[in-house]
This record gives C-alpha cells, sequence and structure tokens, in this order.
C-alpha cells in the first residue's frame, strides 16, 4: 500500500457572505438570496517534502485570498445557457428566461466561470483557484484537493479533485 499524507485547513476566516440564484434544467429560477459559506480544504500528497505535505503559512492566505475575492458579491454564473449577460454602462445586466431583469452595478458581481452557482459548483470553482494559485507561487500540485463549501451549518457540498498521474 502507498503512504498518503493530507494537511485540512478550516479557519474562522474561511469564509464569505455572497448572494445568488440558481438557475435549474427547465430554465426556472430560484428567488434571489444570500448565504454565510464557509470553506474546509484538505490537500493530499504520497510523500512528505522538510517533513511536510504542504506549510500550512502557504496556504492558509491562498484560500482566504479566494474566500475574500467573493465575499459581498452576486455570484453569477457566466457559463449558464440559459443567462444572458451583458454590460450597460458600469453595470452588468443579467435576463433570464422567466424574464427577470437584474442590473447590478460591476463592482458588487462576480462573473464566474461555472455552469451554476450551486455549492457543488462553487467549491469547483474554488479548487480550481486554489490548485491555480499554489502551482504560480509555488510550483506545487497536491496528488488530490478536496474543497468542502458549506452554505449553511451542516450543508454542505464538497468536491474531490485527483491528479493524473
Amino acid at each position: 500500500m502507498t503512504p498518503s499524507f493530507s494537511i485540512k485547513v478550516y479557519k474562522q476566516y474561511f469564509n464569505f457572505a455572497s448572494s445568488h440564484f440558481m438557475i435549474f434544467e427547465n430554465g426556472s429560477r430560484e428567488p434571489l438570496h444570500g448565504h454565510n459559506y464557509r470553506v474546509q480544504v484538505k490537500g493530499e500528497a504520497p510523500e512528505l517534502a522538510d517533513d511536510m505535505v504542504f506549510d500550512f503559512l502557504n496556504i492558509k492566505p491562498i484560500v482566504r485570498e479566494i474566500c475574500d475575492s467573493l465575499d459581498h458579491k452576486l455570484l453569477i454564473p457566466k457559463d449558464n445557457k440559459f443567462l444572458k449577460i451583458y454590460s450597460e454602462k458600469k453595470n452588468y445586466v443579467i435576463e433570464t428566461p422567466d424574464e427577470s431583469y437584474f442590473s447590478v452595478p460591476m463592482t458588487d458581481t462576480l462573473l464566474l466561470p461555472i455552469l451554476n452557482t450551486s455549492a457543488e459548483r462553487i467549491a469547483v470553482y474554488i479548487c480550481d483557484q486554489i490548485r491555480s494559485l499554489v502551482w504560480d507561487k509555488y510550483k506545487y500540485a497536491f496528488t488530490s484537493l478536496e474543497v468542502e463549501v458549506e452554505e449553511t451549518p451542516g450543508q454542505a457540498a464538497v468536491y474531490l479533485h485527483r491528479e493524473k498521474l
């Protein structure tokens, strides 16, 4: 059996308050609402470097930076086939199939490269951001990276990314 090591980080400041609405497969949408999200991260490696999987001092600011970028934003899934999104002056205009029309300041909106703003898709986005920043800053890749996004206490989605060997 191959040994495996992991680190898990879940700091009090790994959180963000954001609003969103889901678009369902039939094109309907849920009402605009918000959550106080919390994030946990677990990274694995087959071997230790300097007796660590990855330095806690290096991963914590990365996760915090990503959480801070999502904080106090309206999260919009720019890859959703049902949404029409365009800019008008300093606002994003978002039109939905039910003919709802949102005009929101760009500074208050974050267009995410995801299909929907479910906790599952947000977990994928956060995982991709962590992987990218860890690689860019440290040239390091976890063998697997698990991201948990809790949207309310006791209700979370978990995404697990495994590197292809």
